[in-house]
């Protein structure tokens, strides 16, 4: 949850991380304890450790039967948002394999009450979820007078023991959402390594999450230096640390030396929150975290579904996933998101050993009903051991490939192409694991000429969604009105107080002087008819930030609102 992830004012984060950094490292993967080797039965786990379910062996996240898993999921705000139970099941229809589901002790919010989380289980298991539930009331205690404690945390969960029995292979505990503040990190320590021995004490053998301080994000480094003493700290060797990634991991240097050095230390972790929207304490590297986190098979879990207080981290615009916002379609559909490297948890399938044969390629595509503005593929069906789920087609431009189209048979209809243009296609086909086959011959289609995009209706709404002195955050929704689906396109409208734009997500700006024309990024460049893309930016001003009067896409002009 983004709020207040930063110092205090005053203190340089990143100076305060430059000095650190050699000092971490040490702390961490340098110090004999990280340098110990497994216990001696050569488990991973302390001797005498229970594994039921889901647990963590060698520094990595295992199901029951021993099965790699990797969190590809997203968070959800359940306890402010009760009422939207389908969205577990949209979640999973985008690709999702994990979801952290916002819960309350009573502290700060409504407290969950034993059948409303089991309800919230049952609905993740029916959906083929992995469920890591979480109390989100200790959120930036020591700074937020609100805020809980991880004791009381630990008191909620083991007054859940009932719900929670028997759902170790379905269910991680995230003991406390972001639980300490700025105030004091080093106060986090005690605490978590308290609420961790109590939870074992009262029976709990669920994995065990835990968030790190500095408002998740551990820019002091305290749960990096302290890591090991607390990982040793559970009797069960059943803990997987969690870090927040916002906008003080802004570079690839900060991402990967923090994820290495717990991957070096053979100490599990995952992402367990982050964002890619920059606000005005920087812009976060979110290609460098998903990059690095298929790169060391680490778990991810994106904020947020819908529904927060700033819209710019929505993942679904109003809770309805035929509305990704932006940051929503870089997740879900972009390199290395969701839908490219999520794999369903094995004990969905009865707990069988992973599948991971691929099927085989599908036959070579054959392009028919070829419009200016769209075509029909049509491909010879992959094969596979277990069953092909589904297929994905994608347009190939010399080493590149951008994803235009998913199905569950062999052939789609692609809509939004420009007229005159000549495009190369291929087709993945997926199983039920995830696997992905070779890819398929390609096709090269030329669309018909002089269409352009036939019926262009649209409107556009601006807000300025953040200001600070100088500068500001801003968000721009595109919207087709149109009967037929809008693609190519290029939005153009004029700042009137000499705005200028740094930094844009969703596509691209070039400026010249106060008009300013934004093409699309691969995962925008496509709106179907009814749908929308958004667009969102951080850029510099004067005084007064008044909001552009006029808009036009491809040079027709648009709607406001």
């Amino acid at each position: 949850m983004r709020t207040a992830r930063t110092a205090p004012p005053g203190w340089s984060l990143r100076g305060l991380l430059a000095a650190l950094v050699g000092l971490l490292v040490l702390a961490v993967a340098g110090s004999p304890a990280a340098a110990q080797a497994a216990p001696p039965d050569g488990t991973g786990q302390p001797p005498g450790a229970a594994v039921t379910g889901l647990h963590v062996q060698d520094g990595r996240l295992l199901e029951g039967n021993g099965n790699d898993f990797v969190m590809r999921g997203v968070n959800h705000a359940h306890t402010w948002y009760p009422g939207q139970t389908r969205s577990l099941a949209d979640i999973k229809a985008l690709g999702a394999n994990t979801v952290r589901v916002v819960l309350s002790n009573g502290h700060r919010w409504t407290r969950n009450s034993p059948a409303d989380v089991a309800a919230v289980i049952d609905r993740c298991k029916a959906n083929r979820l992995i469920c890591v539930l979480e109390v989100h009331d200790t959120t930036g205690y020591g700074e937020e007078p609100a805020a809980g404690t991880l004791d009381q945390a630990a008191d909620y969960w083991i007054s859940l023991q009932d719900v929670l029995a028997g759902q170790e292979d379905y269910v991680i505990v995230n003991i406390g959402n972001e639980p300490w503040g700025n105030t004091d990190p080093a106060g986090w320590t005690a605490p978590t390594t308290a609420a961790i021995k109590k939870l074992r004490a009262a029976g709990l053998r669920h994995t065990l999450m835990i968030d790190a301080p500095n408002w998740g994000q551990d820019w002091q480094g305290v749960m990096r230096a302290n890591a090991r003493s607390v990982y040793e700290a559970d009797p069960t060797g059943n803990l997987l640390f969690s870090i927040h990634m916002y906008s003080v991991f802004d570079t690839a240097a900060e991402i990967n030396d923090y994820l290495e050095a717990f991957v070096d230390a053979g100490l599990p972790l995952v992402i367990g929150e982050f964002g890619g929207p920059p606000d005005q304490w920087g812009d976060p590297d979110e290609d460098t975290m998903l990059a690095a986190a298929e790169r060391l098979r680490l778990g991810y879990l994106a904020w947020s579904w819908s529904g927060n207080t700033d819209p710019v981290l929505d993942l679904a615009i109003g809770f309805d996933p035929d509305r990704l916002s932006g940051w929503g379609e870089r997740i879900f559909h972009g390199v290395h998101g969701i839908g490219e490297t999520s794999r369903e948890a094995t004990v969905f399938d009865g707990g069988a050993p992973g599948d991971t044969r691929p099927p085989t390629a599908p036959g070579t595509p054959v392009a028919s009903a070829v419009t200016a503005a769209s075509a029909t593929l049509t491909w010879p069906a992959a094969t596979d051991d277990v069953g092909v789920t589904g297929y994905e087609v994608v347009r190939v431009t010399g080493d590149t490939e951008t994803r235009v189209a998913a199905s569950t048979t062999p052939t789609a209809t692609l809509t939004g192409l420009t007229a005159g243009t000549t495009y190369t296609f291929a087709v993945y086909a997926r199983d039920a694991a995830g696997n992905r086959s070779p890819r398929s011959a390609t096709v090269t289609v030329t669309t018909d000429e002089g269409g352009g995009t036939p019926g262009t209706a649209c409107s556009v709404a601006y807000r300025v969604v953040n200001e600070w002195p100088g500068g500001f955050q801003g968000e721009m929704t595109l919207r087709n009105t149109g009967t037929a689906a809008l693609g190519g396109w290029t939005l153009g409208f004029t700042f009137r107080d000499g705005q200028t734009i740094t930094h844009m997500w969703g596509g691209s700006a070039t400026q010249s002087g106060t008009a300013v024309s934004v093409s699309p990024a691969p995962y925008t460049a496509t709106v179907p008819a009814g749908g929308s893309v958004t667009l969102g930016f951080t850029g510099g001003k004067g005084t007064t930030n008044t909001a552009p009067t006029a808009f036009t896409v491809n040079g027709a002009p648009c709607a406001i609102g």
